[in-house]
């Protein structure tokens, strides 16, 4: 580590209150920012959620405007990928990644605190749309032309808060994957990286690759919309389902960028509850890896209602399956490895669980989706809207949600309540099916997604959707109070935190060593 940057490090932790955070290269305490921000984030995300379910609650029009439903569907969905999802799984590599490798810290400290610091202002940018002439931007988070050129005022905000996401992202990745690369302890090869680490590596290549293509797509929007360019528009010349291609070339390695490192949560947590070593680590990094390649390849499987060619057609349907492949490769490795396991269910566990179980329904509805004849049938329906939220919420957000309880005592020195974790996950698993489960048969039946108002045949399942959307997000304020009362203090928290898992917890190398786990190296 650079003299300048011990420096640094000694200077912020003498800096007390608020500059400490402010000027903190310290990647536990980024990790804090990124994990708190993440969660502020999940609430706003999630308030427009239940604007969302109270205008569908009943056909008809009766709690907001039309134009303001619209606005609250593309800023949900741009809050809760860009503002939630992926700055929680950014903090946990920072909290994570130097630990697991026994590193000192992450390798570039300074950039990751620059990194951090340009997420408050880039949603500052976006949330301020609200408020300006013509509202918020309306076209959908996929900003298709030539609904998102529609937009007023807002409409440079949204581009400019968009670049900067995309800066920060990219920033981050490099940082994880310098480090990872460069800062290893002596002995650690590749392939004893702890899984975490390894779908890191993998998630911050794809944020490298990808982040540059939304940032072209977005600046030809800027362009056409300032600078009378007609890359998106039908009248100079130019194509709206060109922008279809270049942001969905983005857009699929995206949803694998939000989903990779809940891959590793998991194969980190069940492990440690079933006290058995990951089954098939190595088939666990290439499988990874192999999602990770294939990502790039199916794009158009978003776009099969576009007029592709039948070839184009089938090549996306048959790639998209292939996903299936590496990704139940997976499913069969948690299942074995808890497969005659000792296993116990506190909070992370059942989280884990939940996230393995309601993944595999996201997955096998993707299934169904990859099947381009009846796609065209699915095709912007409220099945999609079912689909991606198994994977993203039951997925991810159950899986970010594992590794809070997971590392909160590691975070804190302190235990959580494990009742009322318990209940969150509970409550949070029965209201997450009352609220996505019925949007399939929606879906099947022909609702369109994206609409305020709605024939009454899907009436009751519109219902029955609203009342497990609003006990949903009340259930995550007792995720809040029990991370709250877990900071403020509670029962300590020992070096073998998970009762009997003999050293397997927190850091264990995935490989763990041939002999027993009495000796498991412990990487403080």
């Amino acid at each position: 580590m650079s003299t300048a940057t011990t420096h640094d490090t000694h200077h912020a932790e003498h800096q007390s209150g608020l500059l400490r955070w402010v000027f903190t290269t310290n990647h536990k305490d980024i990790g804090t920012l990124y994990l708190l921000f993440s969660l502020l984030m999940f609430f706003v995300g999630g308030a427009m959620a239940m604007v969302i379910r109270a205008e569908l609650f009943q056909p008809g029009m009766q709690v907001v405007d039309p134009m303001f439903f619209n606005q609250m569907t593309t800023m949900h969905a741009l809050i809760m990928i860009f503002g939630a999802v992926m700055p929680a799984f950014v903090g946990l590599a920072n909290w994570l990644i130097p630990m697991m490798i026994g590193a000192p810290d992450m390798a570039l400290p300074r950039m990751n605190n620059w990194s951090f610091w340009i997420l408050p202002f880039a949603f500052a940018m976006l949330l301020s749309t609200l408020f300006m002439a013509g509202g918020a931007p309306a076209g959908g988070w996929t900003m298709y032309p030539p609904l998102v050129l529609q937009t007023g005022d807002a409409f440079p905000f949204l581009i400019f808060s968009v670049h900067l996401m995309g800066i920060s992202s990219i920033m981050g990745a490099i940082n994880v994957v310098v480090t990872i690369v460069n800062m290893r302890a002596p002995g650690m090869t590749l392939m004893k990286m702890p899984l975490f680490v390894w779908t890191w590596l993998i998630t911050a290549y794809l944020l490298i690759a990808v982040m540059p293509v939304l940032a072209g797509a977005v600046t030809m929007l800027l362009t056409d919309k300032f600078f009378d360019t007609s890359f998106f528009n039908a009248a100079g010349g130019g194509d709206p389902v060109m922008f279809q291609h270049i942001f969905w070339f983005f857009g699929h390695p995206e949803v694998y960028i939000l989903i990779l490192p809940a891959f590793g949560i998991v194969s980190q947590i069940i492990p440690t509850f079933a006290r058995k070593p990951l089954f098939g680590y190595s088939s666990m990094v290439y499988a990874t890896a192999s999602i990770a390649f294939l990502s790039f390849i199916v794009w158009a499987h978003h776009m099969f209602t576009v007029g592709m060619p039948l070839t184009g057609e089938l090549f996306f349907m048959y790639a998209t399956m292939l996903i299936a492949v590496p990704t139940g490769v997976k499913v069969f490795n948690w299942v074995s490895t808890m497969w005659r396991g000792s296993m116990t269910f506190e909070t992370p566990m059942l989280f884990a669980l939940g996230f393995v179980v309601m993944f595999t329904i996201g997955g096998f509805s993707g299934l169904m989706l990859a099947i381009a004849p009846v796609d065209f049938q699915y095709h912007d329906t409220y099945f999609v809207v079912a689909h991606f939220h198994y994977v993203l919420v039951t997925g991810a957000i159950f899986a970010i949600m594992a590794a809070a309880y997971y590392w909160l005592p590691k975070w804190t020195g302190h235990m959580y309540n494990e009742t009322l974790g318990k209940w969150h996950f509970w409550l949070s698993t029965l209201f997450v099916n009352v609220l996505f489960f019925p949007q399939h048969f929606l879906g099947l039946a022909g609702m369109p997604r994206r609409i305020p108002d709605y024939s009454v045949q899907f009436a009751e399942f519109n219902m029955i959707s609203s009342l497990g959307g609003f006990a949903y997000g009340l259930t995550q304020l007792l995720f809040v109070y029990i991370v709250f009362q877990t900071i403020r203090g509670g029962a300590k928290a020992t070096d073998q935190v998970w009762e009997g898992a003999k050293g397997l917890e927190w850091t264990l190398p995935s490989p763990p060593p041939y002999h027993s786990f009495e000796t498991a190296p412990q990487i403080k």
